[in-house]
């Protein structure tokens, strides 16, 4: 079954972690599944994230043509990359034991490529040709690493799912208040509902 790549599919403010989050209920061995497990799933959520992360991206296009070919490389940044900094959101401090991993996913994943990137303005390379998504994923990963940004990220209480607090105060508790935020309230609704009917019937 395909997949519709809506916005809250990038509710991780980067697209680093936007990958991450591609795999659902993390927390939840039961319920947990892989959104790529479809390998085909690969070139979809790349050109939906040209979209979505194309703030991030300097306007640059990602091309996945043959994503069976580049699964592995995905899946070992992606894998990487949320080991790396869930941890880092739960500690408070990056392991550095997780670190030399992440780096040779992310090693991978700019292997042969001849792009040029870090330009002012231009992140991501020349926004005229398109980049590698596993390249583009790897450079965003690697920029999770600023002190700044590791100090924002969060572990989304309803889904699990990572995302880097941006909100002014740095206060934002869900990955998407219109979907976690909403259940959140309606599951304490329902059970203070449901704990003042017992009260009334006992």
């Amino acid at each position: 079954m395909t997949v519709s790549w809506t916005p809250h599919r990038f509710t991780g403010g980067i697209l680093a972690l936007d990958t991450a989050n591609t795999v659902v209920l993390r927390n939840d061995p039961e319920k947990t599944f892989d959104r790529f497990d479809d390998p085909g799933e690969i070139a979809r959520f790349a050109e939906a994230a040209s979209g979505f992360r194309a703030a991030e991206l300097g306007g640059r296009r990602l091309q996945a043509p043959e994503p069976g070919g580049i699964a592995p490389v995905v899946l070992s940044i992606r894998e990487a990359t949320d080991r790396l900094f869930r941890h880092a959101i739960e500690k408070g401090a990056i392991a550095a034991g997780h670190l030399p991993d992440f780096l040779t996913a992310c090693a991978s994943g700019l292997t042969g490529s001849n792009t040029e990137i870090g330009a002012p303005g231009r992140p991501f390379g020349d926004p005229a040709t398109p980049i590698a998504f596993e390249a583009a994923l790897a450079v965003s990963a690697l920029s999770l690493l600023r002190d700044d940004t590791v100090a924002r990220l969060r572990i989304c209480p309803n889904c699990s799912w990572l995302f880097v607090d941006r909100s002014r105060n740095a206060s934002r508790l869900w990955c998407d208040m219109a979907v976690c935020g909403n259940r959140q309230k309606a599951n304490r609704y329902y059970r203070r509902r449901t704990a003042a009917r017992e009260a009334t019937i006992a």
